[in-house]
């Protein structure tokens, strides 16, 4: 907990609440159903919370911002984003009904109101969202396919709506074809060696139609 406090030092009580409770709940159900794996779950806010926060080191969402989280998994990076902006709605969307079963449980636990879940393939999902947001589930141009037209057109945020797309490694091929993608690299937010390879991908909507 120290650790997001360290980046993050001016969140609320209820969001310092939920923040600790976190790592509970996950060590909980994780004994029940494995998402997370044992190493994962000892650096539960190295690895997954604080990686999943890094979108909030390069976009404050508005209020009523519409987030969708594509292969959520065990709720990152939706869950972590949930708590730290509440007045925005976070819809978590994964085609494995037993890791859903975990985000609904620790959703619940936490008291977050601002988060549903689907079971279902991405590509079946008919709605439209300012920000796709996911943790490597394929590669870039795979991804843009799947979540093709599923970007509203209305911008409401200081950066414009696309994805946001947390992943690690050399980019250059499967980006080359997408011109106005900027990358970051989240040492430059982060001190610890685990996000020394780690980036976020931002590509605004112009390329996802």
């Amino acid at each position: 907990m120290e650790l997001i406090l360290k980046y993050f030092p001016n969140l609320s009580e209820e969001q310092i609440s939920r923040f600790q409770l976190l790592e509970r709940l996950y060590q909980d159900w994780n004994l029940k159903i494995n998402v997370v794996s044992r190493k994962d779950i000892d650096e539960l806010y190295l690895r997954h919370v604080l990686h999943s926060l890094a979108i909030a080191k390069i976009i404050s969402f508005k209020d009523d911002t519409q987030i969708m989280d594509v292969g959520t998994g065990g709720g990152f990076p939706g869950i972590p984003l949930a708590i730290m902006f509440p007045n925005c709605n976070f819809h978590l969307v994964d085609s494995i009904a037993k890791k859903l079963k975990v985000v609904n449980e620790v959703t619940e636990g936490l008291g977050l109101t601002n988060v549903r879940t689907t079971h279902k393939r991405v590509e079946e999902i008919n709605e439209t969202y300012d920000f796709i947001i996911s943790r490597a589930v394929a590669v870039m141009p795979t991804f843009v396919h799947w979540t093709k037209g599923k970007i509203a057109k209305k911008q409401n945020n200081d950066l414009k709506n696309g994805i946001l797309y947390l992943k690690g490694g050399d980019l250059s091929e499967e980006l080359k074809n997408y011109t106005t993608t900027t990358i970051y690299n989240l040492s430059d937010f982060y001190t610890e060696a685990f996000f020394e390879t780690k980036k976020l991908v931002h590509l605004p909507q112009k390329f996802t139609k």
